[in-house]
């Protein structure tokens, strides 16, 4: 399952708001429902993000094996 959780830290280490994405960054307010839903974006968007925060991607996702 990919998950992500750690944007939200690094947002925060980072001092980059949701407010901040949407109004100075242009992120849709959709790709933000999205990321709190854990739901598919593009990679694009994590892309943007990355670029945004000045990170890895492995400071944005992190995927866990989902059980069986």
């Amino acid at each position: 399952m990919i998950t992500f959780d750690p944007l939200w830290k690094t947002m925060e280490e980072k001092g980059v708001s949701q407010y901040a994405l949407i109004n100075k960054y242009h992120v849709s307010p959709g790709q933000i429902t999205r990321l709190k839903r854990n739901s598919n974006v593009n990679t694009n968007t994590i892309n943007t993000l990355c670029n945004i925060l000045e990170c890895d991607i492995t400071d944005v996702i992190s995927y866990t094996r989902d059980e069986k």
